[in-house]
């Protein structure tokens, strides 16, 4: 009688027939788990960094959504901003005409009001709003200083001339004022 010698494959995997090695299936078990682990830490990576992708688009589709409505809203910010030297120079004429003159002087600065008057009803319908007056007080967001002066019984940074009025197109400004303030 022989008896035949049972060898292993190569690859220490049992052959057929023979119980496997328990050491053998532990450390597979082993090798699995850290592999099912370190899977698990990817996808959890790959989704963060899938809900950080979707939240920096949704953040940038609300900007651009808020760029276009802003666009929008203040389409013809341009023209107007073209129209203020316009109306300052019809301004600075009415006010170097001296009514007590000619007849035709007074003809032309009635003209002059006239347009003055309709250019300030399409601003008013454009929702354009001038401001800068005297006695208003200073506000850097509004209005540029140009000059200082000091008058007595003015406020401190009272508004004494107003070399260009300032322009608000909605609650956008157009042009700041120039002005000159008191000095106190």
């Amino acid at each position: 009688m022989s008896v035949e010698k049972k060898s292993t494959p190569k690859n220490g995997s049992p052959i057929a027939g023979e119980p496997p090695k328990k050491k053998s299936i532990k450390s597979k078990l082993s090798t699995d788990k850290k592999k099912i682990q370190e899977l698990n830490i990817k996808v959890s990576e790959l989704e963060d960094k899938r809900l950080r992708l979707k939240a920096e688009f949704e953040n940038f589709r609300k900007r651009r959504d808020k760029d276009m409505l802003r666009m929008l809203e203040y389409e013809g910010e341009e023209i107007l901003k073209n129209l203020l030297p316009i109306i300052d120079d019809l301004e600075r004429v009415v006010g170097a005409i001296n009514s007590e003159t000619k007849k035709d002087d007074i003809i032309i600065n009635d003209g002059i009001k006239l347009i003055i008057t309709k250019i300030g009803k399409y601003f008013k319908k454009w929702q354009v709003q001038p401001f800068g007056k005297r006695g208003d007080i200073l506000d850097i967001d509004l209005h540029d200083a140009m000059m200082v002066k000091t008058e007595k019984g003015k406020k401190g940074n009272e508004i004494l001339e107003v070399f260009e009025k300032g322009y608000k197109y909605k609650e956008h400004v157009l042009r700041h004022a120039k002005v000159i303030v008191n000095k106190k």
